[in-house]
């Protein structure tokens, strides 16, 4: 292999693309084993084969379109993970719709916000989620649903909202029940709804995803079937996928980790998507795995640091673990290697992009060396571009850290209603610029070291945050570990740690800093260090920084440094 000599790489591959829609892909894989085991969702004792999973979609489809839906109209799902929602997934794309995925953990505004800037028309939706009740979130913004007959929601907040279909079986005013919608189709409507569906173009919006906004209002990156699909399909390609693998899928559904990397890539390989629970549980996954015999685990770094480190871990068989995916956000590299040696997944793989590419872009292939594996996110996916720049927009030598942009397929549409967005996103040669700071090595390997806004600038001295974390997770005492900068009149920034120390473990501040000061440079040592139970999180298990942050700059009391 040549060796690069610019930070610039190209997936080229003799595996096609797919050229069709997410349903003429089901249909087609159904025909190829319509008694393979598709869905078992642990919490609701559901078992379904290619053929029910087909069906029931079909009957979710043929019912969304006699309620008088159109290709093209948004119908959000507010819901955890279950069987309703893998449904909803494969349904709104027979019926041509497309899926607005609401986060689970949204509270009333962020609901609102949602669904009225995607432009809504449907909404499915289940009672709530632990301690979110989605019916009081609903009727505190549309109070008009309790006098509305089902079907004909005229609310002024939601002015474009008319059906909410609830999940369950109570009655409720307003609303229809799921079971009703999806009620058996017949023969007729199956065949007509099949005919529609050759209609249907894999370059039409299918789906709309919200951005987790931590520097503004959220944005709904909207995707094709030609986006997440042929994501879905390399994605697992690089898993080494069969229809022999069942994978455990305890990440969310309504983010792109779930319904891409866990749902397409079993369902473009006759896989098996397997549910331990609503929301994670480290346990419910656990059994998951040893009742299942998955060959595969999804998770982002905290959930397989909560698994490896229960006290109950040593209990459960996880041999038949081949493969998976850690992703989402930095997967500390101790981390990794404790779920190759422990956990039996010798062939997991890292994964890295973000929503508004379908989201991979980068994925270490199972046959990399473990070197690689624990230490990169491997290489670009097949049929995509990145290159890495400077500020000015060049392409910088190998090594050396850039913001990382993509191009391809995998590119979005854009933001959803939002052209100013999208063309800040996007640039006139299509790439996609990512905020993320990367460097891609001679033999085409990328490396995250951390985000634009994340790095820390300390005496005109770049600290990446990542790479201070690294660090620390080789020390044993500590679980889990977050960097970030905090304003400095002296020195412009100063880094801070918060830290997770393991069970039973006892470390002070002072180690902490000896510990680095042994091993790191001077100006990389944190100036503040705080020992916390956990973290703020996202709902998909990403470390909310900024919070950190803020609750730092008050019990500090510092203030933001003005700059020129």
């Amino acid at each position: 292999m040549a060796l690069l000599t610019q930070s610039y790489v190209h997936g080229a591959s003799a595996t096609p693309l797919l050229g069709e829609t997410i349903g003429a892909m089901l249909r087609r894989v159904t025909a190829e084993g319509p008694g393979r085991i598709a869905q078992i969702t642990r919490h609701q004792a559901v078992r379904w084969s290619y053929a029910d999973l087909l069906g029931r979609a079909e009957d979710l489809a043929v019912g969304l379109r006699r309620l008088g839906l159109k290709p093209g109209d948004r119908i959000g799902v507010w819901a955890a993970n279950c069987s309703e929602w893998v449904l909803a997934q494969f349904g709104t794309a027979l019926a041509g719709l497309i899926l607005v995925n609401i986060n689970p953990a949204y509270r009333a505004h962020e609901f609102e916000y949602a669904v009225k800037k995607s432009g809504c028309r449907a909404l499915i939706l289940s009672p709530g989620h632990k301690s979110n009740d989605y019916f009081a979130c609903l009727r505190s913004v549309a109070p008009e649903i309790d006098r509305a007959a089902p079907g004909r929601l005229k609310a002024a907040k939601l002015p474009k909202l008319e059906i909410v279909i609830r999940l369950g079986t109570e009655p409720t005013a307003g609303m229809f029940n799921f079971e009703d919608v999806a009620a058996p189709a017949d023969e007729a409507e199956r065949a007509g709804l099949a005919a529609f569906g050759a209609t249907l173009q894999f370059d039409d919006p299918i789906n709309i995803q919200f951005t987790s906004g931590t520097t503004g209002a959220p944005k709904g990156a909207t995707l094709t079937h030609h986006n997440i699909l042929n994501n879905g399909f390399f994605i697992g390609e690089a898993m080494r996928l069969t229809p022999a693998d069942r994978l455990c899928i305890p990440v969310p559904y309504y983010h792109c980790f779930g319904m891409v990397l866990g749902n397409l890539a079993c369902v473009t390989h006759g896989a098996t998507m397997v549910s331990p629970s609503e929301g994670f549980d480290p346990v419910a996954t656990l059994e998951a795995v040893e009742a299942e015999g998955c060959t595969g685990l999804h998770g982002v770094p905290t959930m397989f640091i909560a698994m490896l480190d229960h006290p109950e871990f040593d209990r459960f068989d996880l041999r038949t673990l081949r493969t998976g995916i850690m992703a989402g956000s930095p997967c500390p590299v101790e981390v990794m290697r404790r779920v190759i040696e422990m956990m039996h997944m010798r062939e997991v793989t890292i994964a890295y992009g973000m929503t508004e590419t379908s989201p991979v872009s980068f994925q270490s292939a199972c046959d990399d060396p473990i070197g690689r594996r624990v230490s990169t996110v491997g290489r670009v996916q097949p049929h995509l571009e990145v290159k890495i720049v400077d500020h000015e927009g060049r392409i910088v030598p190998p090594g050396v850290a850039g913001e990382l942009l993509t191009r391809g397929y995998s590119v979005m549409r854009g933001y959803w209603d939002d052209p100013a967005g999208t063309a800040a996103a996007i640039d006139p040669a299509r790439f996609m610029h990512t905020g993320d700071l990367a460097t891609i090595d001679a033999e085409g390997y990328c490396n995250i070291v951390g985000r634009l806004k994340d790095m820390v600038i300390r005496g005109g001295e770049n600290i990446y945050p990542r790479e201070i974390e690294e660090f620390l997770y080789t020390h044993p005492a500590i679980a889990d570990v977050q960097a970030f900068g905090l304003p400095d009149p002296k020195y412009g920034e100063e880094l801070c740690v918060w830290i997770r120390r393991r069970d039973g473990a006892a470390l002070t501040e002072e180690e902490v800093v000896a510990f680095c000061k042994a091993s790191i440079a001077h100006y990389k040592v944190p100036r503040y260090v705080r020992f916390v139970d956990e973290f703020p999180m996202t709902v998909t298990g990403k470390a909310q920084k900024f919070l950190m942050r803020k609750a730092m700059m008050d019990a500090l009391a510092l203030r933001e440094e003005k700059t020129a």
